[in-house]
């Protein structure tokens, strides 16, 4: 049901231990998890998570201790979740692209005092690199760690193929272990449980209550340092639960994402999604195309849904033309989506707007068929339970229909707020928290995005929504751009644009402003257009566009 409360009196398990008995009970030997090789049933979730969850209570973890997790999508990751959930632990997803320093920064900022972690993946040496951001650390010695650096932490434990039935499924490999002791891995974590006895940690699920933290999910940090988000058991079940109405997630479903489970797309929208849902989430760490197209074809997932960069070039596998996707009916990968389903024009579905502190997707439609001309570009309406708004973000006015403002969220399922900040540096006096994201609504009240606050263009006087001139260009010419605004002594600024060139493809820049000025008013057009290939669009580790690198390099060409 779909319900504007968190509490609304029906039998939705809002905390995680309950929510994972629920669903061990009831759909035991299904598969909850199938990430290439690697596969977890709901049965092998509860058993895991509740030995881990055992060897955490053994070394001093329990209610409130902030537990950090440094895998990419698979089997360990989950039952790592579900072990610090089911003692009241929080849990704190790590960026498996982040270097030692910025480690570092994380561990310490969000004051994590278990890690459990990978040794290494795709080319990450996460033993090396933990190892330089704590320099007090000493593998070869026995725990806890004591480490003026990390005041907080007090142990490490590197995984070691302890959960996995398939050593060739398992996402950790490289066991890089240096001087490591067998103290560090997590099957000497899981040994310790053995002297905890089963009920009281099953004493300690039941000091588990909706209103506790669940999670700190740190933002991507594409236009900040990264901050850490709240969200509590009961709110982030509920507003899951409302999605999944939405989106018509069921038991029988099967859903393949590509997002990561350390940002709340994964962790939230797929993962915990599924485990509502009772359903099967597919995911993959291969990096050839082959093998992910394998992996679509075993599983038959009936719903996509992630980054559409990432499966691009699944189409261009020798063998695409002949892999039966035919289980695929919904989602937003259009490309590996098949023909018969897939949108002539992706501008005339509705799109989603999902943000960390939203606890995921926060402006949605069950409508997943082609709109009206005039709702192009639309991202549906406030989720169930949210509250939005437009408001002038320079003197607070509340904006009407096609006036172009910022976007204010409010209501149950927002985040609690920023791990280390006050609650009024993040919510104002009303409860409102003030997105950043530009946004006009229509009479009839969809959403449509018109950039980032920082991002406005302030050209000779006028203002310049970066992604209006993005869309255009892709409208026009086919492309991906990039669209900034660069200092300009006469003009404020000018709008300049990196355009992303295929191999193969010629572009003319005085040819594509000329189609850009049927479009768009003058002053809208890119005084500077500089023609890019992918490789030499900057890039941050997280994968997202390095916008004050982008900007120099457009500055100097």
């Amino acid at each position: 049901m779909i319900a504007t409360t968190i509490d609304a009196g029906d039998e939705l398990p809002l905390t995680v231990p309950a929510l994972l008995r629920a669903q061990a009970d009831r759909h035991g030997s299904r598969v909850l998890l199938a990430c290439d090789h690697d596969v977890l049933t709901y049965d092998d979730a509860d058993r895991r998570s509740l030995a881990l969850a055992r060897g955490l209570l053994a070394v001093g973890a329990g209610r409130g201790t902030h537990v950090g997790l440094l895998y990419p999508n698979g089997s360990e990751f989950v039952v790592s979740w579900l072990a610090a959930a089911r003692i009241g632990a929080v849990t704190v997803p790590l960026s498996t692209f982040s270097t030692s320093a910025e480690l570092r920064a994380l561990l310490r900022g969000a004051d994590v005092g278990v890690l459990l972690s990978a040794r290494s993946y795709r080319g990450h040496d996460y033993v090396a690199a933990l190892a330089e951001a704590v320099p007090e650390l000493d593998l070869g010695a026995a725990g806890p760690l004591f480490a003026p650096s990390m005041p907080v932490l007090r142990h490490m434990f590197f995984s070691d193929d302890v959960f996995s039935d398939d050593a060739d499924g398992a996402s950790s490999a490289g066991h890089r272990s240096g001087g490591m002791g067998p103290a560090w891995t997590v099957r000497a974590l899981v040994d310790r449980g053995e002297a905890v006895a089963g009920d009281v940690a099953r004493a300690a699920e039941e000091t588990v209550y909706p209103s506790d933290r669940m999670v700190i999910v740190h933002t991507s940090g594409s236009t900040s340092a990264p901050k850490g988000v709240i969200h509590t058991h009961g709110a982030l079940i509920r507003h899951q639960a409302n999605l999944n109405e939405i989106r018509r997630y069921t038991p029988d479903e099967v859903l393949f994402s590509n997002s990561p489970f350390f940002w709340v797309g994964g962790f939230a929208y797929a993962l915990l999604g599924t485990l509502v849902a009772g359903g099967r989430l597919v995911c993959s760490n291969a990096q050839a195309a082959a093998g992910v197209l394998g992996l679509l074809e075993r599983e038959r997932p009936t719903m996509v849904n992630g980054y559409a960069q990432s499966v691009a070039q699944l189409p261009a596998d020798p063998s695409f033309a002949g892999r039966d996707l035919s289980s695929i009916r919904r989602g937003n990968l259009y490309s590996i989506m098949p023909d018969d389903v897939r949108p002539a024009d992706p501008q005339l579905r509705h799109q989603m707007l999902g943000m960390t502190e939203t606890g995921s997707v926060c402006l949605v439609s069950e409508d997943e068929g082609d709109q009206p001309e005039h709702r192009r570009g639309s991202f549906g309406r406030p989720a169930p339970g949210l509250q939005a708004r437009i408001v002038d973000p320079d003197d607070g006015r509340v904006l009407g229909p096609g006036e172009v403002g910022e976007l204010w969220l409010r209501g149950p399922f927002l985040m609690e707020g920023y791990h280390g900040r006050e609650r009024h540096e993040v919510f104002d006096a009303d409860g409102w928290y003030h997105s950043g994201d530009l946004f006009v609504v229509d009479d009839e009240g969809f959403y449509y995005f018109k950039g980032r606050g920082g991002d406005v263009i302030k050209t000779g006087g006028a203002n310049v929504s970066p992604a209006e001139v993005e869309e255009t260009i892709r409208d026009v010419a086919g492309l991906t751009a990039h669209v900034v605004g660069l200092a300009d002594a006469a003009r404020g600024q000018i709008v300049a644009a990196a355009v992303r060139v295929p191999t193969g493809r010629t572009v003319d820049p005085d040819r594509l402003r000329r189609q850009l000025a049927d479009r768009l008013s003058a002053y809208k057009v890119p005084r500077r257009i500089v023609l890019l290939t992918d490789n030499e669009v900057p890039t941050m580790s997280s994968g997202k566009i390095d916008m004050p690198a982008l900007r120099e390099l457009l500055r100097a060409r």
